[in-house]
């Protein structure tokens, strides 16, 4: 390191006037983002390969808050609740908070330290010899200055690096919340699910029940035999045994959207009960062109923040072999009358100008440039994970869309017709056109594809809330903090 440069100044105005040009000078340093070389970032495809009209424009009032498109107040109010009182949202608000203080101590250090001190001394010597007074009064005030100019904008990247990390924290917040909504979303269907599930066992036992009374009856009267009470019993049973693993599933699908939403286990129950109502399927939004969704999905635009700040941080280390100019100034007053503190005669001024620059660091900062490479390099790769995943769920989320419907719709007219041919079988079998064989086996049918629909309809609706949640729809912007 060499240092050069000592000067004192007869008047202060001269020293603030060097800062000013200082400052100038180091503001006029740009420095410009470049890929590493083989990891420019591709342009996205011109359209989706699972939809008709690829070309339609974003339907972003749709994204903003879809939850409303399912027509249930029970899911908006979860919602709410979930993300006003789940911890992990409090955890990233002040992670955000973290952020932007790390953001106000890399501007802090563009600008001089200044620090201000009073001084006062009484000095006394033993004068009893000669009866003089040898006490000596000494009085000072002094404003100091620290300050090492931004002269090749080193600092000025790390600020830049420092609000790229804000905007890839804030963006992060908002991915946070599309996770917290798609949970929510998802264990409220699937709830809702098990709920219809349990209420087709509990209507199959009640039929089978029917069945069994029945059978009773004419084994009594002599009209049938033993076989078809006991096959009836048998059958009662069956769907009996159903009914505690749903009632644990549902119990445990409450349990999850309490912890979701910050609240302990039960304290959802009176808003959750009640008898489950089938949840309103909504259309598809128009979903755009992909380059709409990678500028809409907080995880890409995160991504895009951290190659930012680490291009940033590279620059810096790499600034780090210029010269840096510090800078110590004085002005200070010294006097041996305190009236005379604030005499323009008794003040004092000085600046200290040191440059700086490295010589050898035994590869200190080619390893720090070498370690923001690989940082920059990663950010890079990372970026181009986040677009090819973000494109893969968007995909996924059109053809699982299609499919569940479709599935969705053939389960639909199955169920219908299996209940028409239990309730058939059962008359027949009253009045003795058919056998107990035949009607447990249309009840089995008719049970079996129930819970098929009840479980196809909820992959329907978590089809949708997964489609909305790749198209990076349901954040809700924070305040900008200026």
């Amino acid at each position: 390191m060499h240092n050069i440069g000592i000067v004192s100044l007869p008047s202060p105005s001269r020293m603030w006037a060097w800062c000013l040009v200082l400052q100038l000078t180091a503001c006029t340093t740009l420095d410009t983002a470049r890929p590493p070389a083989g990891l420019e970032p591709s342009p996205p495809p011109a359209a989706w390969r699972n939809v008709q009209a690829s070309d339609a424009p974003q339907d972003s009032s749709s994204l903003t808050d879809w939850w409303s498109r399912f027509d249930d107040p029970v899911l908006s109010q979860l919602i709410e609740r979930a993300l006003r009182d789940n911890p992990g949202m409090g955890t990233m608000l002040s992670r955000i908070q973290q952020a932007r203080a790390e953001r106000g101590l890399a501007r802090a250090e563009l600008y001089p330290d200044l620090s201000a001190g009073l001084s006062g001394s009484l000095t006394e010597s033993d004068g009893r010899n000669n009866n003089a007074d040898n006490s000596t009064e000494r009085y000072g005030a002094e404003l100091t200055l620290a300050w090492q100019v931004d002269l090749f904008g080193r600092q000025r990247q790390y600020l830049d690096a420092a609000i790229a990390e804000v905007a890839a924290t804030t963006e992060d917040y908002y991915a946070a919340q599309l996770t917290l909504i798609t949970d929510v979303a998802v264990a409220y269907f699937n709830l809702r699910s098990y709920e219809q599930r349990y209420t087709y066992v509990k209507e199959s036992v009640r039929t089978r029940e029917d069945t069994l009374l029945i059978a009773q009856w004419q084994a009594a009267a002599g009209e049938d035999d033993a076989l078809a009470t006991q096959q009836s019993l048998v059958s009662v049973k069956q769907a009996l045994a159903q009914l505690p693993p749903l009632a644990q599933s549902i119990e445990e699908s409450r349990n999850q959207l309490a912890l979701l939403c910050g609240d302990r286990p039960g304290e959802l129950d009176t808003l959750l009960k009640g008898s489950p109502t089938p949840v309103t399927v909504p259309g598809a939004p128009a979903v755009g062109i992909p380059a709409d969704t990678l500028q809409q999905r907080p995880d890409v635009r995160a991504a895009s923040a951290s190659i930012t700040a680490a291009s940033a941080r590279l620059s810096a280390a790499e600034r780090a072999r210029l010269p840096s100019l510090n800078l110590t100034g004085s002005i200070g007053v010294e006097t041996f009358d305190a009236k005379k503190l604030l005499d323009p005669e008794a003040v004092v001024s000085g600046l200290i100008v040191g440059l700086t620059g490295p010589v050898w660091d035994a590869g200190r900062i080619s390893s720090e440039i070498e370690f923001q490479s690989e940082s920059l390099r990663q950010a890079y790769l990372e970026y181009q994970d986040t677009v090819l995943t973000a494109l893969s769920e968007v995909e996924n989320s059109l053809s699982s869309v299609a499919n569940s419907s479709q599935t969705n719709t053939v389960l639909e007219a199955a169920t219908e017709s299996a209940r028409i041919s239990s309730r058939l079988a059962q008359l027949k079998y009253e009045a003795g056109e058919v056998d107990m064989l035949t009607v447990l086996d249309t009840e089995r049918t008719r049970l079996t594809l129930e819970q098929s629909l009840a479980t196809a309809r909820a992959s329907l609706l978590i089809a949708h809330v997964q489609l909305y949640t790749a198209l990076g729809g349901g954040w809700v912007p924070l305040e900008t903090d200026g």
